[in-house]
């Protein structure tokens, strides 16, 4: 089952048209993701100060379908897919909360490298831990 993560959307998220700026729909999708690995367990402080290991963003892309506005409730759901035993990415759709409409559709692709040498790692056993349990079909 996909995860899901509900958020209205604030002021602060605008743009001075009105609606949720193109750069901060990367930044909703950001906080699913953290409230994702919060829910599977893992500690945030340490997972994102990990010494050993990084898991970069290093590709992202959003398709919009219609506007987002300050007040308006969102559920973002997500699901992600590992590409290869270091690569992986994750797929987010956003919805009004009463609605199946999508509102729109996101991906980022992360890549695990060791945080000394900046080189290609396997994922740690907790984030394929964390693939397998938010990992099922969703449509996309």
């Amino acid at each position: 089952m996909p995860f899901t993560y509900t958020r209205t959307i604030r002021f602060q998220d605008t743009d001075a048209a009105g609606v949720v700026y193109f750069a901060n729909v990367l930044a909703l999708c950001h906080e699913a993701y953290e409230e994702s690995l919060a829910a599977s367990g893992l500690n945030l402080k340490s997972f994102f100060s990990n010494p050993a290991v990084a898991i970069p963003i290093v590709h992202a892309s959003v398709d919009f379908y219609r506007p987002m506005f300050c007040g308006d409730r969102t559920v973002i759901q997500l699901k992600p897919q590992q590409l290869n035993e270091s690569k992986f990415d994750t797929v987010y759709q956003i919805f009004p909360v009463s609605s199946e409409q999508v509102i729109a559709k996101a991906i980022t692709k992360h890549v695990c490298i060791d945080s000394v040498n900046r080189t290609k790692t396997p994922l740690t056993q907790e984030i394929v831990q964390w693939l397998r349990q938010w990992s099922n079909e969703i449509d996309c």
